[in-house]
């Protein structure tokens, strides 16, 4: 197991976290359920799709306005169909880029095709690309992040990991709250999305993980109820 060096233990994360959100039955209820890798390999590819496209509008936009149009984008585009994707011509996607029933931004749209190619491929090579999910090595959680960020089309950041929660995969998250966590704790000093910084953090969770037996969401969720502002009705979703 990694040493790390000034690392807090997890009990005492856990002890703040409880004082600050009533009790640690509320706190570990809280932090959610995760899928096993059965369960993930399930998941059909165009909920995949789905959810990269949910996460890409959703970013930097009101989440409500996207909930209200979500009837509208599965409608436009055949509930996320893989082959359907990518089966349309230029002259239709330039089309459902102007759709009303949709948010008309013709460049988070383009990823819809974009996503689907990687799905399509991916899929082609592991039997599904929830399979592929599923194998990949629990303990390199940064190390998918990478790789949707480089095969797919506007997955960077919090994107493609909020993505992954959204369909049950354990993976922590770098929140605003976690964040400063790890700058105050001196176990980042630079931007969070370099590779050092994700390392360090990914080294953290680890850790935590192997001592405790918590997922890696469950961690991530416990560690921001423990710092920043302290809500009473704790919003789940970005944690």
């Amino acid at each position: 197991m990694t040493e790390i060096k000034n690392l807090e233990p997890f009990t005492d994360i856990l002890k703040r976290a409880s004082e600050r959100k009533g009790s640690e039955d509320f706190v570990l209820d809280m932090a959610g359920h995760t899928f096993n890798k059965d369960e993930i390999a399930q998941i059909p590819d165009s909920m995949w799709l789905a959810a990269f496209t949910k996460q890409i509008f959703q970013s930097g936009f009101v989440w409500r306005v996207v909930e209200n149009k979500w009837a509208g984008f599965e409608e436009v585009f055949f509930n996320f169909d893989i082959e359907k994707m990518l089966m349309m011509p230029d002259e239709m996607w330039e089309a459902k880029c102007k759709d009303e029933r949709i948010i008309r931004n013709g460049k988070k749209v383009m990823t819809i095709k974009d996503n689907a190619q990687m799905i399509f491929e991916i899929a082609a090579e592991h039997g599904s690309f929830g399979q592929f999910i599923a194998n990949w090595p629990a303990q390199d959680v940064i190390g998918l992040w990478a790789y949707l960020k480089k095969h797919g089309s506007r997955l960077g950041g919090n994107t493609g990991p909020y993505a992954l929660r959204r369909l049950g995969v354990d993976t922590f998250l770098i929140s605003q709250d976690n964040e400063a966590y790890f700058r105050a704790y001196k176990h980042i000093d630079g931007g969070v999305s370099s590779k050092k910084s994700q390392k360090s953090i990914q080294d953290c969770f680890d850790v935590w993980q192997q001592k405790t037996g918590y997922s890696y969401q469950a961690l991530s969720r416990v560690l921001s109820y423990s710092v920043g502002d302290n809500f009473v009705g704790v919003d789940t979703n970005g944690r």
